[in-house]
């Protein structure tokens, strides 16, 4: 079998099942009791967030335990907003290609009043800090915009986007989710207020997320209970997922560099060789991507038989955020780079991560432009096409 939608979710790492078994099987108390058990557990805690904190640059009072990107996402964008509506101001910037974990509350919010600005990305996939300093008024409350983006891979430039926002002096918040593990972050050089992460991007358990909130922002609590992460999010912390979580992104920031440079070869291969492909394009910006990720359109087919037949080859494959895998609309992603329906519909994303290998992309390559092939002969839309029925997109 060869994975490649580490995008999806990554496997757990040796180091972060060997940091989480002390805390399943021996030292398995509650982090809130005082007893001794109770006390292991909640060092454990202290340590995660020590960790993490020196990882992304912040001080372990900013580190906030959550159970994934989708959870912190929310709670950024919510404490930001109750933030603003104190102070009257109720205009959020965003963009266009966000996860749903930020478009779905910022439609939350737009019904409770505050207004909605999502920024354009063009046909790569990005915005830039000017575009950003031309919409912010006097009163936004918020830019919440991507690291890096989960489909297209695009990267986006964030330290000049916080930049822009601290001079203005209002919150920037990034979905890193796509990013951490795999690309440089420091908070405060990069000027980011709040940042969200999920460990299972980069091989972490699932279910483990954190919130960075720079000193100074109190988040929202959005579950109502005990007095836990300093009384910002009530419920018993998941211990050994979160030692899991610190110990993996250890892992991956320590050989962020070299992983890098060896997936992007990867990567480099495997977009070269589906680009010969007739009528297909490749999504996200060509430079600024993420290390492992590749991203076609193929004109003429449908991406889930596409991804059907990859699978009985024994090729886990994508064609865009695993979230939305049950959604029969085409990618809201590729839609707002410009890419018109029936082509997003004909989506593709592979995933790679330091363990795939040249062999494994070897025989993706054999394979993908085999079935398209496959695909396109069956299809009344390619004939359509070939016979100058109806014009090629791509």
């Amino acid at each position: 079998m060869i994975y490649a939608d580490n995008a999806a979710t990554t496997k757990l790492s040796v180091a972060a099942l060997d940091a989480m078994m002390p805390y399943l099987m021996e030292n398995f108390g509650n982090p809130s009791s005082l007893h001794t058990m109770g006390q292991k557990a909640a060092e454990a805690l202290q340590e995660a967030r020590e960790t993490i904190a020196v990882c992304i640059g912040c001080s372990p009072k900013e580190v906030y335990f959550t159970s994934g990107g989708s959870e912190s996402d929310n709670q950024a964008i919510i404490s930001a907003a109750e933030t603003g509506r104190k102070k009257g101001k109720k205009h959020i910037i965003s963009t266009a290609f966000e996860h749903h974990a930020v478009l779905h509350t910022l439609k939350k919010l737009e019904r409770q009043g505050f207004e909605i600005e999502l920024l354009p990305v063009g046909s790569t996939g990005t915005v830039t800090a000017e575009q950003v300093e031309k919409a912010i008024r006097p009163d936004t409350c918020l830019v919440t915009i991507m690291y890096a983006n989960n489909e297209i891979g695009s990267v986006l430039p964030v330290a000049e986007i916080g930049a822009v926002c601290r001079a203005a002096k209002v919150f920037f918040h990034t979905d890193a989710v796509q990013a951490a593990g795999h690309l440089h972050i420091n908070v405060k050089e990069q000027n980011i207020d709040m940042l969200s992460l999920s460990a299972h991007k980069f091989h972490g358990p699932k279910g483990a997320g954190v919130l960075y909130a720079k000193t100074g922002i109190i988040p929202v609590s959005l579950i109502e209970g005990g007095a836990q992460e300093r009384g910002r999010r009530a419920g018993t912390e998941n211990v050994p997922a979160i030692a899991g979580m610190a110990a993996a992104l250890k892992e991956a920031v320590a050989n962020i560099d070299i992983n890098a440079a060896k997936v992007s070869v990867l990567r480099d291969r495997l977009i070269a060789g589906l680009s010969e492909i007739p009528h297909c394009a490749l999504n996200g910006d060509p430079v600024n991507r993420l290390p492992g990720n590749v991203n076609f359109c193929f004109e003429g087919i449908e991406g889930e038989s596409l991804l059907l037949l990859l699978d009985a080859k024994g090729i886990c494959a994508s064609s865009g955020s695993a979230c939305a895998s049950g959604s029969l609309d085409p990618s809201h992603v590729l839609l707002a780079i410009g890419r018109p329906h029936e082509v997003a519909h004909g989506s593709l994303r592979l995933s790679l991560c330091e363990t795939n290998t040249e062999e494994e992309i070897n025989i993706i390559l054999a394979e993908v432009p085999a079935i398209v092939k496959y695909l396109r002969n069956m299809s009344p839309v390619w004939k359509d096409l070939e016979s100058g029925k109806r014009k090629f997109v791509l």
